[in-house]
């Protein structure tokens, strides 16, 4: 069926929503390439939002309230993929990506909400599958660094050892950003979500919780302070672990597990060797421990409610995005011990700068790069959807570098 556009934003009002657009115009222009279009609850923000970032009138905009499931039916009949930034996917993200399953209709989201994923995933596989919907979560910062630095870390290794890594440390060097007002209604979202039902803490502290029906050897405890001896440094616990890894094993199921069903993955942030180093990663983890026993506490949800933290549709400056940067090394072992190292870094800040950037390339990369035989219908990760073709899109659009240490 011929599609009227390539992409829809869905949420192009919010924060996120605004810079992929943004990125897209000035990228992309309105009329060429691309055919794209700009959508969301509200005609007039759609227009106050295309006029304050000088894009062109004849880019066309879409009226669907995320609730509203007729509208969003029609909605994603128009577009070969649909690109959302309206979360928490939790709470606003059940009408639209059923719609895209049902329609065939690719889908592209920035979700690190792993208890919303583990229940969508069995929902909407087999009708993914018989629409042809290509369904890939956690397209921006969680998780493409992550997902696609093991792929190609793995890929290194088969190049040069001849033999996959069984296993990979993850650890994050550099990562200068912010948090913005969606990020912290995500995680207030899922801790209030785990106060309703606490078998999520299970699924939150599950490594394979993305992967039904299998389960690998035991994995590290990353939330702990440690010494790594392939890094050669103390490391802490990193934020975001909590849904890369899940992300990360899922790929590698998807892809028919080519690493060895007994491969393993960490992820930490390096705090450097020597007893400032451990000093450091000891209190990341004591750090750590407190946010997840504080944050699971109703009256503490209540009470950072009343502080001012930026909100849904706040974020960083242009400024800050502009010299915000990360890099993630990657540091892998094979079964008979030889070693390499890779890394990905990225040049904005992770979770909006560089995000907006990721997401627009894996939406456009499902359009123009991968094809359906090569990628069918179903629910994937970037990873396994994509893949080394999403890794060179990225190193030439995005702003972000892949390589060998």
């Amino acid at each position: 069926m011929d599609k009227s556009f390539d992409l829809i934003v869905f949420g192009a009002t919010g924060f996120t929503g605004r810079l992929v657009a943004e990125y897209l115009n000035t990228t992309y222009g309105v009329g060429g390439s691309v055919r794209w279009a700009m959508a969301g609850r509200s005609a007039t923000k759609l227009a106050e939002i295309r006029d304050a970032l000088a894009i062109d009138k004849a880019l066309p905009l879409l009226v669907a309230d995320a609730n509203d499931t007729g509208a969003l039916a029609a909605l994603v009949k128009q577009a070969r993929v649909v690109l959302t930034t309206v979360g928490p996917y939790q709470l606003y993200g059940d009408a639209l990506i059923r719609a895209c399953a049902d329609a065939g209709t690719d889908y592209v989201d920035l979700c690190g909400e792993p208890g919303w994923m583990a229940h969508m995933i069995p929902q909407l596989q087999d009708t993914a599958r018989a629409s042809g919907a290509r369904i890939v979560f956690s397209c921006g910062f969680d998780s493409i660094p992550f997902d696609l630095g093991v792929v190609h870390a793995q890929h290194e290794a088969q190049q040069r050892l001849g033999a996959p890594l069984a296993r990979v440390h993850g650890r994050v060097k550099v990562m200068k950003g912010t948090f913005s007002g969606g990020t912290i209604a995500s995680m207030l979202a899922t801790m209030a979500a785990i106060g309703r039902n606490r078998a999520l803490i299970k699924t939150l502290g599950d490594p394979f919780a993305l992967t039904p029906g299998f389960r690998g050897p035991r994995q590290p405890n990353d939330n702990i302070a440690a010494f790594d001896e392939l890094a050669n440094s103390w490391t802490g616990p990193f934020v975001m672990a909590t849904i890369n890894t899940k992300n990360v094993h899922r790929s590698h199921l998807l892809l028919g597990h080519p690493w060895g069903k007994d491969f393993i993955y960490s992820e930490r942030m390096l705090t450097g060797d020597g007893a400032s180093g451990e000093k450091r990663a000891k209190k990341m983890a004591r750090a750590s421990k407190l946010q997840t026993m504080l944050l699971a506490f109703a009256p503490t949800r209540a009470l950072l409610r009343k502080f001012k933290l930026p909100k849904p549709g706040e974020g960083p400056t242009k400024e800050q995005r502009e010299k915000g940067r990360y890099e993630v090394l990657f540091f892998g072992e094979t079964a008979d011990g030889k070693k390499l190292t890779t890394s990905v870094a990225g040049d904005r800040d992770p979770g909006y700068g560089s995000t907006c950037k990721m997401i627009a390339e894996a939406a456009l990369c499902l359009v123009q790069d991968i094809d359906h035989k090569t990628t069918r219908g179903g629910v994937w990760t970037p990873g396994a959807a994509m893949g080394m073709t999403l890794v060179k899109r990225l190193e030439d659009r995005a702003g972000l570098t892949f390589r060998m240490i």
